[in-house]
Formats: structure tokens, sequence, C-alpha cells
């Protein structure tokens, strides 16, 4: 038996289990994550994504202190609530380790990149950004593993199944190996990996969503001298653009400055993302470029399509796909010769030259090569033909599923929170939403 079980030990369940911990010490916790500890997880493979730390543990550890960006809680709890939680969960990340720098964008800098984006055609999001570095995020995950060891049961390489209820109450969470923990209260946090699982599961309860878009795109890598203009001032320079074909909103994500380009390796699908880290550097900046692809009825999978795109590239590349923008406007493949041309050398090695138009969609490539002309204006160099550009990325999100304000499901003493619950995009809302339910829990327990 149990008080709480919390399933996921990502960012948003381990906020929980910290605040647990810290403000209830006399709730029994458990927390059933199907990966591994992170003393045993690689880089490699699905340790990328699964164990202690999540998606996160590889992530560069950008924790963006905003309530524009990074989810849509602020449409439960408000900007100014919002805003407030943002700073405590930075403070918490901070107490861990306290080398990662933040970086804020001055205001007449703000003011100059806005207006020279406008000029593009460009809407520039300024953010204030804490850059934690890949390396870091392993220390500030083990540090919190430590602290939580005695105080919470950690059930480490198992599934959770299904969540049991009775007469619209939870009652327990049955395990892949049949048993059942009893419990009152589970907080679901099985973040983007689990989002299918965490669908099925909405649908066996009841619970009301609706769809969330799918992101897909390319991971951009040029010369950091190209970019330079823009990241030494706005480290995380977030853009958004509405093409003139299609009017699809299309922006840039995780922008790395001197980072190096990744494979991720989501079910049997391998896509790519970028990192960087505090304290090497490598030649190059790389930045995502995304497109939402929102879909209307009949149509209501969005994961399945995304999947089926990247698994496209998969089987034309054996993998990750990269080419030239130069080859790309060209109509050719890029081919091993050329990429040894290109002044631009990859940082992902194993990735394969190719075309990445047989595999796009004509609507997203469109909507991507708008967008990299319009940010030429800008940072020139960004629409050179020594431009890289791999495939595929895709960011999934897991239906929305329908919350109150403690992000409590149409379950009594069912909370679902992070990226599972397609309510949040990244760390920082992540772990408030861990808060925001390990309060709720407190709360109710207390009643």
């Amino acid at each position: 038996m149990a008080d709480v079980v919390i399933i996921g030990a990502g960012p948003a369940g381990i906020f929980a289990a910290l605040e647990l911990s810290r403000k209830a010490p006399g709730i029994k916790v458990v927390i059933v994550e199907q990966g591994k500890d992170i003393t045993e997880r690689s880089r490699t493979g699905r340790d990328m994504l699964v164990g202690w730390g999540g998606a996160g543990a590889y992530s560069d550890g950008k924790l963006t202190i905003s309530t524009d960006v990074g989810g849509q809680l602020s449409t439960l709890k408000g900007d100014e609530e919002l805003q407030e939680l943002l700073e405590e969960v930075d403070a918490i990340y901070a107490g861990y380790e306290s080398e990662g720098g933040v970086y804020s964008v001055d205001t007449d800098d703000a003011a100059r990149i806005s207006a020279q984006a406008k000029l593009a055609g460009l809407v520039y999001v300024p953010t204030k950004v804490r850059h934690i570095g890949t390396e870091n995020c392993y220390t500030i995950l083990k540090n919190m593993l430590d602290e939580l060891k005695g105080k919470v049961e950690m059930i480490f390489n198992t599934r959770a199944l299904e969540i049991l209820v009775e007469d619209g109450k939870v009652t327990g969470v049955r395990l892949e190996d049949g048993s059942v923990i009893d419990t009152s209260f589970v907080i679901a946090a099985p973040g983007r990996v689990g989002s299918s699982w965490m669908s099925g599961q909405a649908k066996l309860l009841g619970l009301e969503t609706k769809p969330n878009p799918v992101d897909l795109g390319v991971r951009v890598e040029l010369p950091a001298v190209v970019m330079e203009e823009l990241t030494s001032k706005a480290y995380e320079t977030k853009l958004i653009y509405y093409s003139k074909t299609f009017d699809d909103r299309v922006r840039t994500f995780c922008m790395n400055p001197y980072g190096e380009v990744v494979r991720e390796t989501v079910g049997d699908i391998l896509t790519v993302n970028g990192h960087s880290w505090a304290r090497k550097r490598t030649e190059n900046t790389n930045f995502a470029i995304l497109v939402s692809a929102d879909f209307t009825e009949p149509f209501d999978d969005p994961i399945g399509y995304g999947e089926s795109v990247a698994r496209l590239a998969n089987m034309l590349g054996k993998g990750v796909i990269v080419q030239r923008l130069g080859d790309l406007h060209a109509g050719r493949r890029t081919n091993p010769a050329r990429l040894l041309k290109c002044v631009t050398q990859p940082t992902l090695k194993q990735a394969t030259p190719g075309d990445l138009s047989y595999c796009l969609p004509y609507r997203i490539l469109s909507d991507i090569m708008e967008m990299l002309s319009a940010m030429d204006n800008i940072a020139p160099g960004v629409d050179s033909d020594h431009t890289l550009l791999y495939g595929i990325e895709v960011k999934f999100y897991s239906n929305r599923i329908s919350l109150d304000q403690d992000l409590m499901a149409g379950v009594e003493g069912l909370f679902v929170i992070g990226d599972g619950a397609g309510i949040t995009r990244g760390l920082i809302q992540a772990s408030c939403s861990g808060l925001i339910a390990a309060r709720s829990v407190i709360r109710k327990a207390a009643s």
C-alpha cells in the first residue's frame, strides 16, 4: 500500500516527490519508473529518454523562465501565479547546481532584435533562460535522487500497466508483473515517451481529452559565428514566422550555441535533437525549426502521423538524414562527397547524407524553407548552401486531458502532470506541474 503512487520519474514526477517528502514526510510515496536509475543510464538507445530524469536527463538543461513558452499551465493558473511557480522551480534547480548561467535579454537589445525581426516578417519572443548544461543535468538529478532515497520508495525497470478506479475514485495501480499497489492518490507523469499509454488510460477511464498538434521539422546546424550576433544577446533566440504559402505557424526551438546535434530513440524510431554543454564548445550552433501540424475531423491521431513521417526518414536513411541546404535548393540529395565539401562540419557523425524532400511533406518543407529565408535577413548566412538540415525532428504531445486548476482529472484522486498530460512542453513547466499536484494531494489528504 501507498498513500501516493507517482508514475514516471521525469521532472514532473521528481518535483512532485520532492514536494511531498519536504512538506508532508508522513505521506508514503512510491515512484514507479519503467527505466533505470540515473547511475545506470547511458546516452544510447532507449536510455536517452527513459529512466530517472526522463528525457531531460540528457537535454542541455534549459529552463525558460517565461509564461509565454514551455506549456499551457497559464490557462489553468494565470500568468502571475505561474510566474511565481517558475521562479520557485528555478531556485530549486539552482540550489542543486549553481554553475549554469542565467541569460536575460537587455531591454535595448530586445527592442533592436524585435525591430529587425519585424522587418523580416518574424516575431521575436524575448525570454529569460537558465542554461544548466548537459553535464550538469546528471549532477542535479543524482542529487535529487540522493535526497529522496530513504524518504520515498522507488521501483525501477517496471512499467505501470493500468490505473485502477472504482466508483469514480482511484484505488490503485497495476504493474506489469500483475501486482497491485493500493492507493488513494495517483500522480501520473509519464512524459512524452508515455503519451500513447496516457492516451490509452484516458480512453479506458472516460477522461475528456482533445488532440494536441504534433510538431514536425528539422534540426538546423551552421557555424556559430552566423548566429553569434543574436545568441550573444539572446541565448535562446525564439522566433515565430507565419508562412506566406500556407499561413502556418513556424518557430525556432531549443537553440544551442556552440552545441551538438544528437540522435534520440522514441520506441522504434530514430529522431534528432540538440544539446549544448556548460564547459565545452563545438564550432557550430544548432536549433530546430518546427511546424505545428494540427488536425480536425475525421483524423484524430497526430502522434501516429508524426511517427509515420519519422519512420519514412528512417527507412530512407537507415536512421537520421542530413542534407546541405544548397543541395535541397538544387533538388538533389547530399552524398558523402558533397558533405565533405561543406563548410559546416556535422557534429552528428551517424547521420546519413540524403534528401529530406523524399520524406517531409511539401507543406512542412515549404514552411521551413520560408523560415530560413526570413531568418537570413537578421542573421546573414542562415540561408546558406552550407547550412545543414537533419531530419526528422518531431515532438509528440499527449492528448490534452481536461484538468481542473489542481491538475486533477475527472477521477477523484487522479492527477495528470507534465508533458504526458499534454499541458506542458519542457523542463520548467513540467517541474511546476509536479509542485501543483503535490500541494493538491497534501491539501486533500489533510481534509
